[in-house]
């Protein structure tokens, strides 16, 4: 049994849907990425199975973790997951930090909170955890405000705040989309750290491919609001099967390739409101024909492993020509 699964996971916005069934399996001490673009629903599917969506939200479907069902369960047991076993940290710390509150004390409400820290020992736990995500000098700096910190050190203690209850799976929502390269590079050095010595779980969202494939073991891609291939992170990267997937890596630059025109995916992902016909991807998709635009394609396993949702698949000989 997986440690966490979703099952059917569906979510509409007063009457809109955003999510159309989203199947997935995490297994203790693994790393998967979710990537896509902006509104494909990455971030939406964990907001919903956490329960932090508005009200105005329609959640069905099926989130288990140890088998325990988190949809529809109380608002008692699903505050027992969060921060405890299932932690998030995300994009913007700044948004996530609060500005009137110096971080010891921030850092200790969740250490109070998930393991009934506090006083001396929750001060010197929040050192601990302030040293092992990286802060220089956390015994001094413990007392400072967010504002006294760099961006990439306030994403450091958003990470130690999510690692003080101690959870078997991190949710990480694009944590590293508002710095710069440098220290985007030392913020995923940290979380493949942390995951090796602490062996939890971590779901990776992002649409830096790179990101990804230097962090997690198989990678998901979304495509509004449904899941359209998945695959260990070596085959992804050798051979994508999904147009859209494809478009994904012959939009990223070659630095070693002479100057040459991007080859973007052309169009943006379709509004939930107003979703064509058929596969979501055909009106941007060079492969799709009529058919495309008329049907649905399902999820499903390929000969060579992984799992597609695309009629007309990218065969494999001309993948691996495309990549050699």
């Amino acid at each position: 049994m997986a440690f966490v699964s979703i099952r059917d996971l569906r979510v509409a916005f007063s009457g809109v849907p955003v999510l159309h069934g989203i199947d997935l399996d995490i297994a203790r001490g693994e790393a998967v990425g979710l990537v896509g673009e902006s509104g494909c629903g990455k971030s939406v599917t964990w907001l919903a199975a956490l329960g932090l969506l508005p009200g105005k939200a329609r959640v069905t479907g099926s989130v288990t973790l140890d088998g325990e069902e988190l949809i529809g369960a109380s608002r008692r047991a699903v505050e027992k997951v969060r921060g405890a076993r299932i932690a998030m940290i995300f994009q913007d710390p700044s948004s996530s930090l609060n500005p009137v509150h110096r971080i010891g004390r921030q850092i200790g409400e969740s250490l109070a909170l998930h393991r009934g820290l506090r006083g001396a020992a929750a001060r010197a736990e929040a050192i601990r955890l302030l040293d092992m995500v990286g802060i220089p000098s956390a015994a001094k700096r413990i007392d400072l405000y967010p504002h006294e910190f760099s961006g990439g050190q306030c994403q450091r203690i958003m990470i130690a705040m999510a690692l003080a209850g101690q959870p078997d799976l991190l949710i990480a929502d694009e944590p590293t989309t508002a710095l710069d390269a440098t220290i985007q590079a030392q913020i995923l050095d940290l979380l493949a750290r942390l995951r090796h010595e602490t062996g939890m779980a971590m779901v990776f969202i992002s649409h830096d491919l790179g990101a990804v494939s230097s962090i997690c073991d198989r990678a998901t891609v979304m495509y509004a609001g449904r899941i359209v291939e998945r695959a260990e992170i070596g085959a992804l990267f050798r051979a994508p099967m999904h147009p859209y997937t494809r478009g994904l890596f012959d939009a990223i630059p070659d630095l070693d390739a002479e100057r040459a025109r991007l080859a973007p995916i052309e169009g943006t992902v379709p509004d939930p409101k107003a979703l064509p016909a058929g596969c979501a991807f055909s009106p941007r998709c060079v492969r799709a024909n009529g058919f495309c635009r008329m049907e649905e394609p399902d999820l499903k396993p390929q000969p060579n492993g992984g799992e597609v949702a695309c009629f007309y698949p990218i065969p494999a000989p001309q993948r691996e020509e495309a990549f050699a």
